[in-house]
């Protein structure tokens, strides 16, 4: 098997894994890997749940369409990551319940709005910035993405859902996951009255 082979079987794989467990529904996530000096990512109005290798659209890195179906209409918010970070390979962007409950929230600051009750998200991502809220798909949305990218490691689209990078397809599936854990434990301990774990 090619290596670009194992990537989209992998990428199939998290799809499934992700849409089987709940952390994404309908048509509403989309992930993509760099492989050769192209971008893979997931077309438009693709399920998770039902990915093929014919689901991914093929670009190379200025955005022009090489080959398959029309890419996800979120396709610059992984260029902004694969462009601003190089050692991004992979972007994977969900709707996940307990990250989306926590973006609606506010926060006082905006650059780590997750607080750190266990050591594992800081270990695994860092801090996750909160990107306010524009409409899903627009140029505004992709524009105050950019203008904080290089301020925090991870993200939260204001009422909306989680973005995440990694060094390959696996980092970002392992990031993703412990971000939706890490919002699902900071939402159940919201009123609580107790204070972080600090290093």
């Amino acid at each position: 098997m090619s290596e670009l082979s194992q990537k989209i079987e992998q990428a199939i794989w998290i799809g499934k894994s992700l849409f089987e467990r709940g952390k994404t529904a309908g048509a509403s996530a989309n992930l993509s890997f760099a492989h050769e000096e192209q971008i893979y990512i997931t077309g438009t109005g693709t399920c998770f749940g039902t990915l093929t290798p014919e689901f991914f659209s093929v670009l190379d890195k200025s955005m022009s369409h090489r080959d398959g179906p029309p890419p996800s209409r979120e396709l610059p918010l992984h260029m902004e990551l694969y462009n601003k970070k190089p050692k991004v390979k992979a972007v994977i962007h969900t709707h996940s319940f307990h990250a989306v409950l926590w973006s609606c929230l506010r926060h006082e600051n905006h650059e780590d709005v997750i607080p750190a009750w266990t050591p594992y998200l800081k270990m695994r991502l860092g801090t996750v910035g909160l990107i306010p809220y524009a409409k899903p798909g627009s140029q505004k949305l992709f524009e105050l993405f950019g203008e904080r990218v290089e301020n925090s490691d991870g993200y939260l689209l204001a009422n909306h859902g989680p973005v995440v990078g990694g060094k390959d397809l696996l980092d970002a599936f392992y990031i993703i996951e412990e971000l939706e854990e890490s919002a699902r434990v900071a939402w159940a301990l919201r009123n609580e009255g107790i204070s972080p774990i600090h290093d």
